[in-house]
């Protein structure tokens, strides 16, 4: 099915898994509108110039690297980079996987998981995105920005960890 079955125990199921919000994704949408305006403005003025033909294909083909390169370094590799992070929540740990070349990632056993916080502003508040916050007994909190949904994911998160510790105060 999803990325992280490969990395699941046997008896081992998902309960949550995300990509980072989509707003992440604004800027390159944004530089691919602005830079393919600019390399089409550009394409147009060379076509009516009095150049020679060669001289045309040959600021042609600049413009058509140039936006190549532009494409590649600020919109798909974004895309790419969005893609491949996983926030994995499953019944016994949470994961957080991300790189595209070289990867890398954490497991937080959610018996060891402290207190889960979440803080957005008005902006993510709005496009109901956020960060939470994961205090685990041997290390800093742990931040995870661009998390959608976060405060169902915060309310989640609290509900497994109580039902794998067993707690009185785990909702029935």
């Amino acid at each position: 099915m999803g990325y992280p079955d490969n990395v699941l125990a046997a008896d081992e199921r998902v309960v949550l898994h995300r990509h980072p919000h989509w707003k992440r994704l604004i800027g390159p949408v944004l530089i691919l509108l602005v830079v393919t305006a600019l390399a089409a403005f550009g394409a147009a003025v060379v076509n009516h110039t009095d150049w020679g033909a060669n001289a045309k294909n040959v600021v042609m083909a600049v413009i058509g690297i140039v936006w190549l390169v532009v494409f590649g370094w600020l919109v798909v590799w974004p895309f790419l980079n969005w893609r491949t992070t996983h926030f994995v929540i499953t019944d016994r740990r949470v994961m957080f996987r991300h790189g595209l070349l070289t990867r890398s990632g954490i497991d937080i056993p959610l018996a060891r998981i402290n207190s889960v916080e979440f803080r957005h502003g008005l902006i993510d508040r709005m496009l109901r995105t956020g960060t939470l916050i994961i205090e685990s007994a041997s290390q800093d909190p742990l931040e995870f920005h661009d998390i959608p949904r976060v405060e169902q994911v915060h309310s989640l998160l609290y509900h497994e960890v109580f039902d794998t510790l067993g707690s009185e105060e785990s909702p029935s």
